[in-house]
């Protein structure tokens, strides 16, 4: 089956609502892609223009080099695992497994050999006799991938997988998709979630989206560690976004002056300085901020504080405090320049 996929300018739309706005988007062969989003962003409409189920209003999809725009659903080579896993609760896992080939007319000879190797692959070959009832969410999950892989496709679709799983369950998911996707290296993956955790553990890279149309894309520690816009810095991880005045190699927050790589920021320019809670320091240090404690919570190996600085609040993720500051109390906290990044320069003074 071809591999990769290519948005050329798709847009969605309902009557007069656009739900999918002009998306260039491109998965290499191979590459796991997440689509990460809030509700409504358009991400789970991408994907479902890949799958057939929606037709574009504009802008073609291709899968490798087939211009699948016009193709109905299964003449598409695609393997699709939905939130709820739809399988059919009449018949038995290896049934189950086996339907998407039935479907593709695969010759019977070759069908309970693949439906052995797909259920082999996610660890559910003692279970080919059972009925969905009687397995568990996080084996119901396996099966249904079990069925997308079957069909050997090019292009494996992922909608939201893991949300209907507890904690625990998730995680353990999350390191079996990732050995699938090293047991499958030709597969290309598009991975719709919300989650920001199963992006940046998955993904090759990630496109983040909202109000239909795509804000930005790059790999998980290029969104992480250097985000270009404040949507990015706030959904990929969690963020300090403090407002700043631009001066030579500084910025001002407040009172108080903060050293930072301004880059070719104009000075005198506003902008948000981001930084990242768990690089936030208790105590003295460069870059300095003084604030009293408004919040307190333990989160087991970490304390987050919530510091009221100049009119913000700051965050600091601190590994876990023997003796925590209580709510009120006068506290600095300090970041390194290096930690810190410059978005969205606005109007310079004059």
């Amino acid at each position: 089956m071809s591999s990769g996929i290519r948005f050329d300018r798709v847009s969605v739309a309902y009557g007069k609502n656009t739900v999918l706005d002009a998306l260039d988007l491109t998965v290499e062969p191979g590459e796991v892609m997440a689509l990460l989003g809030p509700s409504g962003s358009g991400k789970t409409t991408a994907l479902r223009a890949v799958a057939g189920f929606v037709r574009p209003a504009s802008g073609r999809v291709f899968i490798g080099e087939r211009d699948v725009t016009g193709l109905p659903p299964h003449q598409r080579g695609i393997g699709m695992v939905v939130q709820q896993y739809a399988l059919f609760p009449h018949m038995r896992v290896a049934e189950n497994v086996a339907f998407g080939m039935k479907a593709q007319k695969v010759p019977k000879s070759e069908i309970p050999g693949r439906v052995a190797e797909a259920l082999d692959m996610t660890g559910m070959a003692s279970y080919a006799r059972r009925f969905p009832r009687e397995l568990s969410g996080g084996q119901q999950q396996r099966v249904a991938i079990a069925r997308a892989l079957a069909i050997r496709p090019g292009v494996l679709l992922l909608d939201e997988p893991l949300s209907a799983l507890d904690a625990q369950l998730r995680s353990g998911m999350l390191g079996e998709l990732a050995r699938l996707h090293r047991e499958l290296p030709d597969v290309s993956i598009l991975y719709v979630t919300h989650d920001q955790v199963e992006a940046l553990t998955l993904a090759d890279r990630i496109a983040v989206m909202d109000k239909a149309r795509l804000k930005d894309c790059g790999t998980p520690q290029e969104l992480y560690r250097a985000p270009r816009t404040e949507f990015t810095a706030s959904f990929v991880g969690n963020a300090n976004l403090l407002p700043v005045r631009v001066g030579s190699g500084a910025v001002s927050f407040g009172a108080t002056d903060l050293k930072v790589d301004t880059g070719d920021v104009a000075q005198g320019a506003t902008a948000t300085l981001c930084v990242r809670p768990h690089l936030v320091g208790l105590g003295d240090g460069p870059n300095a901020l003084s604030g009293r404690v408004a919040e307190v919570q333990w989160r087991g190996a970490t304390h987050r504080l919530y510091v009221d600085v100049a009119g913000e609040r700051v965050k600091a993720d601190l590994r876990e405090l023997r003796t925590p500051p209580g709510i009120g109390d006068e506290v600095t906290l300090h970041f390194a320049p290096e930690d810190a990044v410059l978005l969205g320069a606005g109007v310079t003074d004059g």
